[in-house]
């Protein structure tokens, strides 16, 4: 396989949260997930939610509010935030570098696809994975 062969297959990965991810490691999706709920949907969601609910409150709400994501957050942060506020729809490295770029306010280095592959690939945190 040459170059070209890969960075075009790496590009056309397709990621997403995987929530059975967070589960079998022991982790909480809805920690991280209810960290980023806007104030008001903090005061309004209090105790367990399922998932699609809590998905679908952060991408027709608080997904909305200014610096839900800025220049200033984490790129896998900004990532996972960017997934939530698309009800989690699966994106390609490149669909995925073009919307962090604009929610970030132009930051088109940090959100190229082959860092973004990178940071992906490594993340033991988020629980963003490729689709098999």
């Amino acid at each position: 396989m040459d170059k070209e062969d890969t960075s075009t297959n790496q590009v056309s990965q397709r990621w997403f949260i995987d929530l059975d991810w967070h589960q079998q490691s022991n982790r909480s999706f809805f920690a991280l997930a209810q960290g980023c709920l806007c104030p008001k949907c903090q005061k309004r969601l209090k105790g367990e939610i399922s998932a699609a609910d809590l998905l679908t409150t952060i991408k027709d709400c608080c997904s909305k509010t200014p610096n839900f994501i800025t220049g200033k957050l984490p790129i896998l942060e900004s990532t996972f935030r960017l997934f939530l506020a698309n009800g989690n729809q699966p994106l390609d490295l490149e669909e995925l570098g073009r919307q962090l770029s604009e929610w970030r306010g132009g930051d088109t280095y940090r959100t190229s696809a082959e860092i973004l592959s990178r940071l992906l690939a490594s993340d033991q945190y988020y629980g963003l994975r490729q689709i098999p």
